[in-house]
């Protein structure tokens, strides 16, 4: 649910924090949420979700065995349900990618990580149409503004299935300028920074045999 009133507000990198944005910080701080809650800001909003279903559970717990898998030479580690904090806003991915000590890239508030130093960000889609709606426009343009060279979203409601990486992202516009889609399926492999070349494919994304009719 959104507990404020969603407003767009396009921002660029240079631009002072808006009064929006410092009394949603604030509400934010104060609330005070039962457990299985979350809370974010996106765009112009606090919004407040459950956590996830097994069927969404299950691909960001397959997700991160084969980014630990993949980064455990490097000097990055996968994170998961953490607070990476942008000017005043909030978000909490699935999963993102940063330094092996999060001290590394404190945000100045003290509540997570700064996104500057977040690398990729995993969002894998909810059913639902505002749950959707979150995951492939709000937060693809929030983390574009903050700078996140990769997005991962693995959504299980495109079609049958798609993974979708977008890279190059551009602040100002808070677009990705490319693309790649995949069908579930077939390999999607990361072009770019620590978790590069890692293969997110049928492994990952597939589903439950259907029960056997009687």
């Amino acid at each position: 649910m959104t507990a404020l009133a969603h407003e767009v507000i396009p921002v660029v990198a240079d631009s002072p924090v808006s009064d929006l944005d410092e009394v949603l910080w604030q509400a934010w701080k104060a609330m005070d949420l039962p457990e299985g809650y979350r809370a974010e800001i996106i765009e112009g909003a606090i919004e407040v979700s459950p956590t996830g279903v097994r069927r969404h559970m299950v691909p960001i717990f397959r997700l991160r065995k084969a980014l630990d898998t993949h980064l455990a030479d490097s000097d990055y580690e996968v994170f998961h349900d953490g607070n990476v904090v942008y000017r005043r806003k909030v978000w909490i991915p699935d999963l993102f990618v940063g330094p092996a000590d999060p001290d590394e890239i404190p945000d100045e508030y003290g509540w997570g990580v700064d996104a500057s130093g977040v690398s990729l960000v995993v969002e894998v889609v909810s059913p639902g149409r505002l749950n959707t709606e979150r995951d492939r426009v709000r937060k693809r343009r929030e983390y574009a503004r903050a700078g996140i060279p990769v997005y991962v979203l693995v959504d299980d409601h495109d079609g049958d299935g798609v993974v979708l990486i977008l890279t190059t992202p551009n602040p100002g516009k808070a677009v990705y300028e490319d693309e790649h889609r995949v069908p579930y399926g077939t390999d999607a492999i990361v072009p770019s920074g620590p978790a590069k070349g890692l293969a997110i494919g049928a492994e990952i994304t597939r589903r439950p045999e259907p029960p056997e009719q009687s």
